[in-house]
């Protein structure tokens, strides 16, 4: 198993506005195409043209209809807002991904705080997937391991690359700005600020995994009868259908 440093030097993750994610799927398609192309063994894709195609994505866009209960000004709810909720690693400061592990391929780095996996030594028991209770966590079908979001840390630190591009990829590829990166240890830097002005917010904290990324919530609508407040830890739930959907509700009854 792999212990969790006790503290980090630096808090390095993503701060993603909600308001102005237009769910474009650019960052999926950045993600896919740097991690493919520079990082450890490529991403897989089963069947990409057939009728089932799968693959592996460290980065996913899940967009929700979020309807009201009722109108602002009375009566029956007359519209809906659309929601793109981008979903990936949170490199959590508590990560129960690292401290399940056995054989130590999952690890949180002290100096940035980034969670990331030795592929050498990740066996593929796929314990850190259950483990994360933000379906976060990517088996690779072709190379038999656990895949997950690096923060691009071959790119972020990369003195060969022009600095502006010395961001995550899907942050750089962004074409609303919705996505961005820095030090959320440093109450001064720029993300820091974005949080504290906008009302940032991690998600499903109850779960105590503390994680570094925060989320800012849509801003609500002028011209819809849009929710005041939108509910995002149920928009991040992770989604179970068959044995495992059941077995799920199964022992959340238990617990």
């Amino acid at each position: 198993m792999t212990t969790l440093p006790e503290t980090t030097e630096k808090k390095l993750g993503l701060v993603i506005d909600l308001d102005t994610c237009v769910g474009c799927h650019a960052c999926v398609i950045a993600c896919k195409e740097w991690n493919t192309g520079g990082y450890g063994a490529p991403l897989s894709d089963q069947d990409p043209y057939g009728d089932a195609p799968s693959g592996s994505f460290l980065n996913r866009i899940h967009t929700f209809e979020v309807a009201p209960a009722e109108s602002r000004c009375g009566g029956a709810a007359s519209s809906a807002q659309i929601v793109h909720f981008p979903k990936s690693c949170l490199h959590c400061d508590d990560a129960p991904c690292v401290t399940v592990c056995p054989t130590g391929a999952s690890y949180k780095r002290s100096a940035d705080g980034i969670v990331l996996v030795n592929e050498d030594w990740c066996i593929g028991c796929g314990l850190c997937a259950w483990a994360c209770p933000y379906g976060a966590r990517e088996m690779d079908a072709d190379a038999g391991v656990m895949k997950k979001c690096t923060l691009c840390v071959d790119r972020i630190y990369n003195e060969n690359i022009p600095e502006v591009d010395r961001v995550p990829s899907c942050v750089r590829t962004c074409p609303a700005n919705a996505r961005h990166f820095g030090d959320l240890a440093d109450p001064e830097s720029e993300v820091s600020k974005l949080v504290a002005e906008r009302g940032g917010v991690e998600l499903m904290p109850e779960q105590g995994t503390k994680p570094v990324n925060r989320y800012l919530p849509p801003r609500p609508k002028a011209d819809i009868d849009a929710p005041d407040k939108i509910d995002l830890a149920a928009l991040c739930e992770p989604e179970a259908t068959g044995f495992l959907g059941w077995l799920d509700r199964a022992l959340e009854k238990l617990g």
